[in-house]
């Protein structure tokens, strides 16, 4: 079951927690705090009707500077093949835009042997669940997921209003991407009137870097080469910088790389790649044109997925090859 319409989802997904009585749910490799806050989110609402909840790191290691969010220090270090799925009736991936965000270390195969629900915003999810709620005009899952709460007639907790408010304050660029309506405004004054301290979980999530992060961001800065008469620009970090570097996985972020370089006017799309290991290339698409310059439809092509702003896949190639691979197809899709 696939469906965008929330309202006519929520008392069907409501049901079936109702139904579980261990629940699982997962982050996404390189989790980004909309992917964090909305499993916390979502944990805390199920632990509220009685029914346990676990939220499991995934691939990759929860970033220091969301370990303020209520519930994070809870978060299970295992990735999706650690857990045995016996020990629970109900696997939830909330902000999980494909199976291979589910788990890259060890494939998944859905359907599983428990009930799965998807809950996401993600417009190239195509729905890998047994129930699946992708609503793609919301500027992130976590406003979703408050969404729901309210359709379920919950009071929304301060813990679960923090970690909402962080899902929806990052995914829509502070507030200010396209996607971000009066709705969400008003969601947004909801939640700070429930969690008052929220300037300060902004400021521990955005102050909380380590050097090491510098250290990447200045090679990917000092890295850019320009294409297609100026109008893309792509960056690279390789394997041997990063450890060359000991710049940490945590610490390993392409999408903060690429949003920096769309600052520039001229660029119409950015491209980020960093070489995570010799013929695996991280990559993150940003563009501010959404309606000539879309980089879903560049992400999809070598299997990725996102959004019109922003996207983002792994191409299985050098960084040449990858560098070649991407500007052939930006000239073909975008007439550049």
């Amino acid at each position: 079951m696939k469906s965008t319409n929330l309202v006519e989802m929520a008392p069907i997904i409501l049901a079936e927690i109702k139904k579980a009585k261990s629940v699982l749910l997962s982050c996404h490799p390189s989790p980004d705090p909309d992917c964090v806050g909305s499993a916390l989110a979502m944990k805390f609402a199920i632990e509220s009707l009685g029914i346990k909840a676990t939220v499991i790191k995934g691939d990759s290691e929860i970033p220091q500077g969301f370990m303020h969010f209520p519930g994070a220090k809870d978060i299970v270090m295992k990735n999706f093949g650690e857990v045995d799925l016996k020990d629970y009736d109900l696997y939830i991936a909330a902000d999980i835009a494909a199976v291979s965000q589910v788990s890259r270390v060890k494939p998944v195969v859905f359907p599983l042997p428990i009930k799965s629900i998807v809950i996401d915003h993600h417009p190239s999810n195509t729905g890998f669940a047994d129930m699946n709620l992708i609503v793609p005009e919301s500027p992130a899952t976590a406003q979703v997921i408050y969404l729901l709460a309210k359709e379920w007639g919950m009071n929304i907790s301060s813990e679960m209003a923090a970690n909402i408010f962080v899902g929806i304050y990052t995914d829509t660029g502070g507030l200010k991407y396209s996607g971000t309506t009066i709705k969400t405004y008003e969601i947004m004054t909801d939640l700070v009137s429930k969690c008052p301290d929220f300037s300060l979980l902004i400021q521990k999530m955005e102050n909380s870097e380590s050097p090491d992060k510098l250290t990447l961001y200045g090679l990917a800065l000092g890295s850019i080469e320009v294409f297609l008469n100026n109008s893309l620009a792509i960056s690279t970090v390789s394997n041997a910088d990063l450890v060359t570097k000991k710049i940490a996985e945590t610490s390993v972020s392409t999408s903060i790389i690429s949003s920096m370089m769309k600052v520039v006017d001229q660029w119409k799309i950015v491209a980020s790649l960093i070489e995570l290991e010799p013929n695996k290339i991280k990559c993150s698409f940003r563009t501010n044109d959404v309606e000539n310059y879309p980089v879903g439809p560049i992400s999809s092509f070598f299997g990725g997925g996102g959004h019109k702003a922003a996207a983002g896949a792994i191409i299985n190639a050098s960084l040449e090859e990858a560098k070649k691979l991407i500007v052939a197809k930006a000239k073909e899709l975008y007439n550049l």
